[in-house]
């Protein structure tokens, strides 16, 4: 940064040691008139006293209390340029790391399994409302959970989960959609099913991934803008990648997958295997799939926690092998970029987080189903907060507690 010019003194005429050049990069103010007048005995550079001036080696005439230099003139750094250019050294350097960074997830991006589920829907989808702000469907399909024997293409959704970052990128919410969740689900335009009321992941079952965008759209009235299908199974390798993950079992239960696990309640440090063996059990718990919701969130988080703290965001080759086991686990809208959301998100940690349920009034048999039943009232106030960003006030005045696990039924009061 350019310095201002150095004070005259009133009767020397010669210039001082500077008396108005403050510093930003140091966090003080660097002013030499602190003790006394500029140019004056008592006062020195920053305000320190003078001290007696070395011996000349030169052959001229001693500088100190004004006097003039003999020979040739004494060249004084420019400390403000020398900051700038130190400055810009620095910035240039940020940059390249960030280009390199920037490049690399595009090479990442290049990897990704892209589908174009957008461009089946001609019709009917909601407007986009708070600009700057993102909602993205989450689906999860457990390809090797031993449960999920269904045929190709008659597979459902284990998981379907409406994350919403606000504008200011600062938080996410993940609202956890129950898969029996009864809603309408619209006439599929790719198959002969839709148009009638049924439990929301036959939408998967009969029109894929474009048919669940325009169902969920349609009952949230929430425009989706990116759509990321996750196949809990490959997850396993990212999890390894982390060096496994530490959750926190509910209670003592047997998995009822071969080899039969024993889970210990407490705190445990699991493998890929264990890890996604454990999300996968509902069963053994009284509020069934909710417990499987809720386990398969705490996985997330603990996934999330892990990669910040065992210093994998920070090493490359760690980092390398992460997004290279999370990319072979996931497909894309075609817009979607992963470096884009690196770099838009780069700051948000598990603490950040808050996981909610959509709000319902528990288990009911309907044309002998067993579903899921809508409160209708609570969850379209929490999809308008959602649809106009406005989930902050939604919470004071709804919901729980940012570090409170969801409950088994609805979260709001």
């Amino acid at each position: 940064m350019p310095t201002t010019p150095a004070s005259r003194g009133p009767s020397s005429g010669r210039a001082s040691v500077p008396g108005a050049l403050a510093s930003t990069s140091g966090g003080r103010a660097r002013v030499s008139a602190a003790n006394g007048p500029a140019g004056s005995a008592s006062s020195g550079v920053y305000g320190r006293p003078k001290t007696p001036p070395p011996p000349n080696r030169g052959g001229g005439r001693t500088p100190g209390n004004g006097a003039e230099y003999s020979g040739r003139k004494k060249i004084r750094p420019r400390w403000g340029r020398i900051a700038l250019v130190a400055g810009a050294g620095i910035l240039v350097l940020a940059l390249l790391a960030g280009l390199g960074g920037f490049i690399y997830y595009k090479y990442v991006d290049s990897g990704l399994n892209r589908d174009d589920p957008f461009s089946q829907i001609t019709d009917g989808r909601p407007p986009k409302v708070a600009d700057g702000a993102l909602n993205i469907l989450l689906l999860g399909s457990d390809s090797r959970d031993p449960d999920n024997k269904g045929k190709a293409g008659e597979w459902r959704t284990d998981t379907m989960i409406m994350l919403h970052i606000p504008a200011d990128h600062k938080h996410a919410y993940l609202i956890s959609m129950p898969r029996d969740l009864y809603v309408h689900i619209p006439k599929s335009k790719t198959t002969q099913y839709g148009n009638t009321n049924a439990k929301l992941n036959a939408s998967f079952s009969w029109g894929g991934t474009p048919l669940t965008v325009q169902t969920i759209e349609e009952y949230t009235k929430v425009r989706m803008d990116h759509v990321l299908l996750i196949d809990f199974g490959g997850f396993k390798q990212v999890i390894d990648a982390l060096g496994g993950i530490d959750m926190n079992i509910e209670k003592d239960i047997t998995s009822i997958h071969p080899p039969k696990r024993q889970f210990k309640k407490g705190m445990n440090h699991l493998n890929g295997d264990e890890a996604l063996d454990y999300a996968r059990q509902r069963y053994q718990f009284a509020d069934g799939d909710f417990a499987r919701m809720r386990h398969q969130q705490e996985m997330m988080k603990a996934i999330l926690d892990k990669a910040v703290s065992s210093g994998t965001v920070s090493n490359p080759g760690k980092l390398n092998s992460f997004l290279k086991a999370v990319t072979k686990a996931m497909t894309v809208d075609k817009d979607f970029s992963l470096a884009d959301m690196a770099l838009q998100f780069r700051s948000l940690r598990s603490d950040d987080l808050t996981f909610l349920v959509s709000p319902n009034d528990g288990s009911k048999m309907i044309n002998g189903e067993d579903v899921v039943v809508p409160n209708k009232e609570k969850a379209a106030a929490l999809h308008e907060a959602v649809r106009n960003d406005k989930m902050a006030d939604w919470m004071a005045a709804n919901g729980p507690k940012p570090s409170t696990a969801p409950s088994a039924k609805a979260t709001t009061k």
